[in-house]
C-alpha cells in the first residue's frame, strides 16, 4: 500500500482496491504484537523455565490455574512464534550443589535421610523401597514398598510421618527425579523443610542411609525369597520393629535405635531442669 500510494500516485481508494483491502483497515493504527503479547510471552517463559519438557496443553493448563485468563488461540499463536512447539532436545542441567557436611544432629526430627533401593520377586517383577531414616540415632521411619514409587507417593509417606512424628527441619537425599519433582519440591517448601541434596555421584554424602540400605538389604532383601509385595511387606514390617527397638547399633553406644533417642531425651530433660 505504502508503495502503491506514495510511488505509483494512487489514491487511497485506488490502491485498496488493487490490493483488495478495506479503507477502514487501512487506516486503523498499527498494533505492536510484541508489546501487546509481552504478558503471554512472560507466563510461557516462566512455564517453559519450571519445566521444560512441558507441551502447549500443559503450559496452557498451568496458565489457567494460575489465574491467567488468555485464549487457547492467542497463547498457542504465541507459543509458535517463540518456536515452543518445535522439538527441544536441551536436557536439563542439574545445578551447582555445595558439599553438605555430614554431622549427627543434636536432636530427633532435625534431619532426616531418603533414599530408594530395588530388587526382583522371585519370578521377576521389579519393585522399589523408599527408605527414611533420623539421622541422630539412625532410627528407621518408614520403608515404602511398591513396583513404583512417584513423586505424589513420597509426599503420601511424608504425611504420613507427619502425623505420627512431625516433620524434620531438614532432609538429606540425591538427585532422583521423585525427589527433584516440583511438587515434592513444593511440599518441602511449604512446610519449611530445608532440602540438603547430595553431589551426582557421591553416595557417601548420605552415608546414614545407605549404611541402613546396606543392613536392610544384607537382613531382609537378600535372606528371603519374596512371592509377592504382601510378603515383603509383611517381613519388612516385622523386622523394622525389632531394628528400632531390640537391634543393637555400634555406632548409638551398642543401643537400640528407639531406646538411644530415648535415653537421649531423659538426659536433655533432666539437664534441662537442673538448669532452670
Amino acid at each position: 500500500m505504502t508503495y502503491l500510494v506514495n510511488e505509483q500516485r494512487l489514491s487511497v481508494s485506488r490502491a485498496c482496491a488493487v490490493v483488495r483491502l478495506s479503507r477502514s483497515a487501512y487506516y486503523q493504527p498499527r498494533i505492536d504484537w510484541s508489546e501487546r503479547d509481552r504478558p503471554v510471552v512472560d507466563a510461557l517463559n516462566s512455564a517453559v523455565a519450571m519445566n521444560g519438557r512441558w507441551g502447549f496443553w500443559l503450559c496452557y493448563d498451568w496458565l489457567r490455574n494460575g489465574g491467567y485468563g488468555f485464549n487457547h488461540k492467542r497463547v498457542w499463536r504465541v507459543y509458535c512464534d517463540m518456536k515452543l512447539n518445535l522439538p527441544r532436545r536441551t536436557k536439563r542441567r542439574l545445578p551447582a550443589i555445595e558439599t553438605q557436611p555430614l554431622q549427627v544432629p543434636d536432636n530427633p526430627n532435625q534431619v532426616w535421610a531418603l533414599d530408594f533401593m530395588h530388587d526382583t520377586l522371585y519370578h521377576g517383577k521389579r519393585f522399589r523401597t523408599l527408605n527414611v531414616i533420623d539421622e541422630m540415632n539412625r532410627e528407621a521411619l518408614a520403608i515404602e514398598i511398591d513396583t513404583s514409587l512417584p513423586a505424589g507417593r513420597v509426599i503420601r509417606v511424608m504425611e504420613q510421618l507427619k502425623e505420627l512424628r512431625g516433620l524434620p527441619s531438614a532432609i538429606r537425599l540425591d538427585n532422583g527425579s521423585e525427589l527433584r519433582a516440583y511438587a515434592f519440591v513444593s511440599w518441602c517448601e511449604q512446610h519449611g523443610i530445608e532440602l540438603r541434596f547430595i553431589q551426582p555421584g557421591k553416595p557417601s554424602q548420605n552415608a546414614f542411609v545407605e549404611r541402613f540400605n546396606r543392613t536392610y538389604r544384607h537382613e531382609v532383601l537378600n535372606a528371603y525369597l519374596f512371592d509377592s509385595l504382601e510378603q515383603v511387606r509383611e517381613i519388612s514390617a516385622q523386622w523394622l520393629s525389632l531394628y528400632n527397638e531390640q537391634r543393637p547399633h555400634r555406632a548409638l553406644g551398642k543401643l537400640p535405635p528407639s531406646v538411644y533417642r530415648q535415653r537421649k531425651t531423659r538426659s536433655e530433660n533432666s539437664s534441662f531442669e537442673m538448669s532452670a
